[in-house]
């Protein structure tokens, strides 16, 4: 290990669709994290791991953090407050395509609690805006965070599509890390079970260009996983069963299509993603299931891993 290693964890935080994702998934390299442009997306706490000589980063994403309307978004709040106080470094997202906004300083206001834990603000989606546009919206960042009271370690402008000052961004939250051993081992990118980020890559598949009403609707659950037997192992077949679960039985027919025309795409798309990432041939079998009102039914949550 090198002298002055240091090891720690990240969170991105921000309101929905602020960037998150796609900023994690550039700084790991390679897809670990759904990434959608509908809303509230993120359901699980993705590690992402970014390994470098001097130092590995583990990046948790969490939900954005937005005023509950359901039992399910109360539960992703505390789970958002909570990471926040176990982290060594929280990185606040502004997209800077937006003004800051009553979201950003709801969020910034709860962040301002969690005292100890370092802050940096993160400007993205720099790629959407001009010059004059990103000046201003530094400044409208520092002065949210004058107003509420919040110290920036840094603010600093990225855009994770064009890949500028992602390295940056990198090489400040690694200077804010503690110094000590690597947490993972040498080539791991996540954490998350495999059958979570299967489920994750069918759940984004399906939202796809779903209509706006669905989003929240859908849940995904593998209930089966595995390697087929009886195959030469250097032909695998992994076997995967999932269900997707809608709310009532008109989504479940959005979701199947005209004569299964939709869910077929979905299961395409799904398997050359899970495919790409797990590097191993896949066959996908998807049924789409009703669980009524599951969003606000503690004992469906708890089934379908809420």
């Amino acid at each position: 290990m090198a002298e002055g290693y240091r090891s720690g964890f990240a969170s991105f935080v921000g309101r929905p669709n602020a960037g998150k994702s796609t900023l994690t998934n550039a700084l790991v390299g390679r897809k670990i994290v759904i990434t959608s442009d509908k809303p509230q997306t993120t359901r699980t706490v993705v590690r992402g791991i970014v390994h470098r000589a001097d130092a590995q980063l583990i990046l948790v994403d969490t939900p954005g953090l937005h005023r509950p309307r359901t039992l399910l978004g109360e539960r992703l709040n505390d789970l958002v407050r909570t990471t926040w106080a176990e982290v060594d470094v929280v990185a606040v997202c502004f997209p800077a395509n937006e003004k800051v906004g009553p979201g950003d300083r709801f969020l910034v206001t709860e962040l301002a609690k969690v005292r100890r834990t370092p802050k940096v603000a993160v400007a993205t989606k720099t790629d959407l805006a001009s010059p004059g546009r990103i000046g201003e919206h530094l400044q409208d960042i520092a002065a949210l965070g004058a107003e509420t009271g919040t110290e920036w370690q840094e603010i600093v402008p990225v855009s994770a599509v064009s890949g500028d000052q992602v390295d940056l961004l990198a090489d400040l939250l690694v200077g804010l890390m503690p110094e000590g051993p690597p947490l993972y081992p040498d080539g791991d990118l996540t954490d998350a079970p495999e059958e979570v980020l299967a489920a994750e890559l069918i759940r984004e598949a399906a939202l796809d260009g779903v209509r706006d009403e669905l989003p929240h609707s859908i849940a995904v659950v593998v209930e089966e996983m595995g390697l087929r037997e009886g195959r030469p192992t250097d032909k695998p077949l992994l076997d995967i069963s999932a269900n997707l679960y809608v709310e009532r039985s008109s989504q479940k027919g959005i979701v199947i299509g005209h004569q299964g025309a939709r869910l077929r795409k979905v299961g395409t798309e799904a398997r050359h993603q899970i495919e790409a990432l797990l590097g191993t041939p896949v066959f996908l079998d998807l049924h789409v299931k009703i669980a009524k009102d599951w969003q606000r039914d503690p004992k469906q949550l708890r089934k379908l891993g809420f």
